[in-house]
């Protein structure tokens, strides 16, 4: 029994860790509207998006981005323009390039 419950601990701490994410269709069925900038100096935060959720990180820009909503943490839609959105994100090419560059938005993907 003991080992049961380690084991659940330890699958379900690494699920909550992950930051996977869902794209949804619609606004109105996000968490955060997110608007992808052109400019790494406009962001307030730098995404790598990783091939697999074991790679995802916990709220430090490494996004994997799910197939279903029900296996993200998060659900964002992607707005038209700048003003509309909660989250402004870059897409960087290496994973070392990723995270916050504006904290005080940090709580929004928590």
């Amino acid at each position: 029994m003991k080992h049961l419950f380690i084991f659940f601990l330890i699958v379900f701490g690494i699920q909550l860790k992950a930051q996977k994410v869902f794209s949804t269709e619609y606004s109105s069925q996000a968490d955060i509207k997110v608007f992808a900038v052109e400019y790494e100096s406009q962001a307030d935060l730098k995404v790598y998006k990783v091939q697999y959720d074991s790679q995802a990180g916990s709220n430090d820009g490494k996004w994997f981005f799910t197939e279903y909503g029900s296996q993200a943490k998060k659900k964002i839609f992607f707005v038209d323009y700048e003003s509309q959105a909660d989250l402004k994100i870059f897409f960087v090419k290496y994973d070392s390039q990723a995270g916050w560059r504006n904290n005080s938005k940090k709580q929004l993907l928590y």
